[in-house]
């Protein structure tokens, strides 16, 4: 579970609490494999005539391509080869997420990236920074799709856990996924008093207990449990550089508790003066963050809705007029 997983099936509710009909190609459909680096990710084997047999069976009036992972490639050259019109999403800063675990150059996968999007009808996009970068290589048939919040959840009443109790103030919180492309060890290495703590599971959470003893892990939480570390917190801290977006961002908003970031892609189309701080010291965006007013940050948060998500999402796709497939 993550950002863009919870994007993807809050979405798909939404849809279909408003009467419409869904069908999701997934790789737990499929014999697959975890993909290097990233296991909880599994990369489907499937050949491209079991993924036409899904879309003719179901007549789709619109047909959205979600990742760029072999699903969305074999339903893109299937697209393609036959003239159908699709929409894709761009949610993941894929090339510098790809540069910072191979080591290679990002604009090696930015050709990938061109590649795969130019042919959709819309890419859709969570903000205005990441339209601009995409516009930056060539991809301009843009469209906003932004997030929201769960706010029968995410409310700043939400209990806190036992273990801030003891803990000396101020309490700086991660929450996310605990791998080498969220940038966490700019926060674990932060110089600001108080204490630290991460909340998330992944692939360098060990390596990062060994190194930052000091940091309290508190491994996976979900719901209120979650809700009530945000709204707990004083300050929430987001170090990532490859993020669209950061929904756990407006998620700790909604909870009254203020963020600190890098004035980056995604931080920059949501953090206010009023709600947080963003400075290339984290330390510094952390200081200043502190002394943001918590009803303003839950007022905020408050105002990114699901619904009216959805309704970009809904707008932005190609067509409502059933998709003309080939037959088998």
């Amino acid at each position: 579970m993550n950002g863009v997983v919870r994007t993807l099936t809050t979405t798909c509710e939404q849809l279909r609490e408003q009467g419409h009909e869904v069908m999701v190609v997934s790789p737990d459909q499929f014999a697959s494999l975890p993909c290097p680096t990233y296991p909880e990710i599994r990369l489907a084997l499937t050949r491209p005539g079991a993924v036409a047999g899904r879309l003719r069976e179901f007549s789709p009036e619109a047909i959205h391509i979600a990742t760029e992972g072999p699903l969305g490639m074999t339903a893109r050259r299937y697209c393609a080869k036959h003239g159908i019109r699709f929409t894709t999403a761009y949610h993941t800063q894929f090339p510098d997420y790809l540069a910072k675990r191979t080591h290679l150059p990002a604009e090696w996968f930015w050709r990938y990236i061109q590649w795969f999007h130019r042919p959709a009808k819309r890419v859709l996009v969570a903000t205005e920074s990441i339209c601009e970068e995409l516009r930056a290589h060539g991809l301009t048939q843009l469209h906003r799709w932004s997030r929201g919040v769960d706010l029968s959840c995410f409310t700043p009443d939400a209990p806190p856990p036992p273990e801030f109790a003891d803990l000396p103030r101020p309490i700086q919180l991660y929450v996310g996924r605990v791998a080498v492309e969220k940038n966490i060890e700019a926060f674990l290495e932060a110089d600001y008093p108080g204490s630290k703590v991460v909340v998330g599971d992944g692939p360098s959470l060990a390596s990062l207990k060994a190194r930052y003893p000091e940091a309290h892990f508190l491994g996976r939480r979900s719901g209120r449990a979650l809700a009530g570390c945000y709204a707990g917190a004083d300050v929430f801290v987001f170090p990532s550089k490859t993020d669209t977006f950061g929904l756990v961002m407006i998620e700790a908003l909604a909870c009254g508790t203020p963020v600190a970031a890098f004035p980056v892609a995604g931080p920059r189309d949501i953090v206010t003066l009023d709600v947080g701080a963003m400075s290339e010291h984290l330390d510094r965006a952390i200081a200043s963050a502190l002394y943001c007013n918590r009803q303003a940050c839950a007022e905020y948060g408050a105002s990114f809705s699901w619904s009216a998500a959805t309704g970009q999402f809904l707008s932005g796709l190609a067509a409502f007029e059933p998709v003309e497939l080939p037959a088998a």
